[in-house]
């Protein structure tokens, strides 16, 4: 089984407090955010094969990485690093330093077990097509021999996700949109195009509707990349999120509206406001995350899953 740690919420950056004492109990109860009684989740044992980490910080996961590697446990941190203006990312570290951070994960863990993602890729008016270029060849040229592979997607616009948008938008006196498919194809083939040049794998998140020129389809919950770190063989059944998804089978322990971060674009957050009451709230003693930062109150299940964390 792999641990996803979390596509729900930022845990490295938040919750590693929490995450090292459910480590040491040897499990986490999950509640379901759609229903239904809490399922208890093993860390550590035989039933576990590795972990799967998304994040925008991982500075502050130091402490639980290095207690997983002396467990023998594998892990492939998802790092995401855009530099988007403060208007779209309110409080996530800067993009000089998220690579800087990126550079010591790969020289700790090997380059197999750091992936970048660039998603996902959001129309402003602060941040065109021109931008997203600009940006692309700058960060790849910077993770260049970093790592190996850039994950793509365009930004899902999911009910609150326009809320989010528009309420950011009004604050901030930028205007968005959400193009249609063949403008999204086009850009996301140039940005692909140039991670292609920078030596970079360019891969597409779960939108095989919008794969162009040299992206490939991901699979972000990578069974062969997670293989690679442990120096072993890892088998995990495909079993992705939605049509296109190609993740293998893994376990998420997070909780939806825990993140504080405030990106205007996030899926996994209604109200920004809440999330950092929680977070404020959060008790790393109690076993349950979303218990820990107060239960979120039950959410309609979303078409799709874009991870863009």
């Amino acid at each position: 089984m792999i641990v996803s740690a979390s596509y729900r919420t930022d845990i490295p950056a938040f919750y590693t407090s929490w995450f090292l004492k459910r480590l040491a109990a040897g499990s986490v109860p999950v509640t379901n955010p759609y229903g239904g009684r809490p399922t208890q989740v093993p860390l550590t044992g035989p039933e576990v094969d590795g972990y799967l980490v998304w994040t925008r910080n991982p500075e502050p996961f130091a402490p639980a990485l290095e207690a997983l590697a002396q467990l023998g446990l594998p892990v492939v941190i998802h790092l995401t690093i855009t530099g988007y203006p403060r208007a779209l990312d309110r409080s996530v570290i800067a993009a000089d330093r998220a690579v800087a951070a990126a550079r010591a994960l790969a020289r700790r863990y090997g380059p197999r077990a750091v992936v970048w993602r660039y998603d996902p890729v959001v129309w402003t008016d602060a941040t065109p097509p021109d931008w997203h270029r600009r940006q692309m060849a700058t960060l790849a040229a910077a993770l260049a021999g970093t790592v190996d592979e850039v994950c793509l997607s365009a930004a899902t616009i999911y009910r609150k996700t326009r809320r989010n948008l528009d309420r950011a938008a009004a604050r901030h006196g930028f205007a968005w949109r959400d193009p249609p498919p063949e403008e999204k194809r086009a850009l996301l083939s140039d940005l692909a195009s140039l991670a292609l040049d920078a030596g970079l794998r360019p891969t597409l998140c779960s939108q095989p509707d919008l794969l162009a020129g040299p992206l490939e389809a991901a699979a972000c919950v990578d069974a062969k990349r997670l293989s690679d770190v442990a120096e072993r063989p890892i088998a995990a059944r495909r079993k992705g999120n939605r049509p296109g998804c190609l993740c293998a089978e893994s376990r998420d322990i997070g909780a939806y509206d825990t993140c504080p971060h405030g990106c205007a674009y996030c899926y996994a957050v209604s109200d920004r406001g809440r999330a950092q009451a929680r977070q404020r709230a959060h008790d790393p003693a109690v076993a349950d995350l979303a218990g820990a930062a107060a239960l979120a109150p039950r959410q309609r299940r979303p078409t799709s899953l874009a991870k863009n964390i």
